[in-house]
């Protein structure tokens, strides 16, 4: 198992740290260490035993923490791309949508209720922020994933977490899904993340739940899907961070081929 996956836990992009815990087989955290940057994230998916031939359902839960272990306050995540297997989908056709103006200055409530159709995972998030000569303060959220649409061939998700007093802001990230062939790699994920508090807030930890069904058609449906043909499922990616770091990394993790 290789353990390199140090820029992708930021609440922000957590779609595209849903892209990685596809390939995450076992319940076990991985932790990284860059200079004081402590990065640590865990990934499972459900149900773990998989057709080698057929995609079948999947349900993912992820979570990450990162930290400065000088106590600093951490730079924030701008951007992280993703290419997951090619043994791993996504499947957003005839499911209900939620555009970006829907969720921009909503509560978390107001905008569940405006895109409940449309929503593919929940959890919660914490972000830092440090305003310049005052001490940090942690700002709690509950974090809500929503499909966008299929247009292009590329598959939209819009991330949104709402940030109470002191700050009072929505955060609403675009991640970008689209289908490559590069290999081993079949679904590129890029997600960018928007300035948090005017670019003084950093995401500090988050856990997602992610995955639905719905009926298309008159046939049920599941959102992510994955097969299991060689007993391990890949995927590769980096991140840039507000301070210029930019960081990569891989992971490998087995899964149990049925049928």
């Amino acid at each position: 198992m290789r353990k390199g996956l140090t820029a992708i836990f930021a609440a922000g992009a957590v779609l595209a740290l849903a892209g990685i815990a596809l390939a995450a087989g076992v319940n076990k955290p991985i932790k990284v260490l860059v200079g004081n940057l402590e990065l640590t994230a865990n990934g499972s998916f459900s149900p773990t035993a998989l057709p080698k031939n057929k995609l079948a359902p999947i349900t993912l839960h992820v979570s990450g923490k990162i930290r400065m272990l000088n106590g600093e306050h951490p730079p924030a995540v701008k951007e992280v791309v993703i290419e997951t297997d090619k043994n791993g989908a996504i499947n957003a056709k005839g499911l209900a949508t939620c555009a970006s103006g829907q969720l921009q200055a909503q509560t978390s409530a107001n905008a569940e209720d405006a895109c409940k159709g449309a929503l593919v995972g929940e959890g919660n998030t914490s972000v830092e922020v440090a305003f310049p000569e005052q001490p940090p303060f942690i700002v709690k959220s509950k974090l809500l994933a929503f499909n966008g649409g299929v247009s292009g061939g590329k598959t939209t998700i819009y991330l949104h977490a709402y940030l109470s007093s002191p700050v009072s802001a929505a955060v609403v990230t675009t991640v970008k899904v689209s289908k490559v062939h590069n290999g081993r790699y079949g679904l590129k994920t890029v997600a960018t993340v928007p300035k948090i508090a005017g670019g003084y807030g950093s995401p500090i930890s988050f856990s997602l739940k992610v995955g639905r069904t719905f009926t298309y058609k008159g046939k049920k449906q599941s959102y992510l899907l994955a097969k299991c043909p060689d007993g391990h499922l890949n995927a590769k990616g980096y991140g840039i961070f507000s301070d210029g770091s930019r960081l990569a990394g891989s992971l490998v993790r087995s899964c149990t081929p049925k049928g």
